[in-house]
């Protein structure tokens, strides 16, 4: 079970994992780096464990669905979607007593967890444009917090994660089409005037956690030979009233099922666009006759 010290930090099993500092930095910031969150050999067994399910190329049907056949490295290695459903690693990380302790202080409250991503990102994989995570999630009256671990280091070069510093408080924004050089998602947010996108340098097992409605995405992997593995779970506070149907696989902290009413309409959009809501696809955007921004705004690689 987590301690909380009189000094406000946050330790488990007698190791602090947020100091007082660090819980200042999330109130003025959005976000916070927790480094070594995760051991080296935990965070080899995720590693090798994802990349045999990569090499044996068996699809999980709406979850994980390889093109074994493809030049593309992310249809070739997509993101698996969900994996907590059907693998044991995978739900015990999402759940650990850990990453628990942290967004319960960063929430404030009891969380629960509402869903788990792996990450290849392969040399020459595309990025994702900046975006915020809530536009997905719809977790209302309160947001979603993301804890996104580093499985290989993870820097500009190799796709890494750029975040937006103070915009935890931004509504939440009806995204413009991305640049489908850039990005491998069609949704791109710019972010508010004089912010700009800085790096999180993040070596293996470092999980930056950051709420619902930061801006943050990545570039594409420029590197010849790195990949950028990540593992990325999302959560919730325990009294939300409403979450988007997909994330019907939550689950509490203990691995039963969470249920919840489900987030009926009410995008960002307004009546430009169907049900409040910006096309998912670049095909869908296409048809509607928008055209791309010229860049994500995420400054290139030095």
């Amino acid at each position: 079970m987590p301690d909380t010290t009189k000094t406000n930090s946050v330790a488990v099993d007698g190791r602090v994992l947020l100091t007082e500092a660090d819980l200042v930095g999330w109130r003025r910031d959005g976000y916070v780096i927790v480094r070594g969150l995760w051991s080296p050999e935990e965070v080899a067994a995720c590693r090798t464990w994802f990349d045999e399910l990569g090499e044996r190329g068996e699809a999980v049907p709406g979850q994980w669905e390889p093109d074994l056949g493809s030049t593309d490295p992310l249809k070739r290695y997509p993101r698996h979607l969900q994996p907590h459903v059907y693998d044991d690693l995978s739900m015990r990380m999402l759940i650990d007593a850990r990453i628990e302790a942290v967004i319960a202080a960063l929430l404030g409250e009891p969380p629960i967890a509402a869903q788990s991503m792996f990450y290849y990102k392969p040399p020459g994989g595309l990025g994702q444009a900046l975006h915020q995570d809530n536009l997905y999630l719809r977790v209302r009256p309160k947001t979603c917090v993301a804890a996104w671990t580093a499985i290989d280091r993870s820097h500009p070069e190799n796709g890494g994660l750029y975040i937006c510093p103070g915009t935890q408080d931004m509504a939440l924004a009806c995204p413009e089409l991305a640049n489908p050089k850039e990005s491998f998602t069609s949704h791109f947010v710019r972010p508010p005037a004089g912010i700009e996108p800085v790096p999180a340098i993040l070596d293996p097992g470092d999980v930056l956690f950051f709420g619902g409605s930061i801006v943050h995405g990545s570039r594409p992997n420029t590197t010849r030979g790195e990949w950028r593995r990540s593992f990325i779970c999302h959560y919730a506070p325990e009294s939300l009233e409403v979450m988007a149907e997909y994330y019907r696989a939550a689950v509490r902290f203990d691995g039963t099922p969470f249920g919840f009413e489900l987030a009926e309409g009410g995008g960002p959009c307004g009546v430009e666009f169907p049900n409040g809501e910006a096309p998912t696809t670049f095909e869908q955007a296409e048809a509607m006759g928008l055209k791309p921004v010229a860049s994500g705004s995420i400054p290139a690689a030095v």
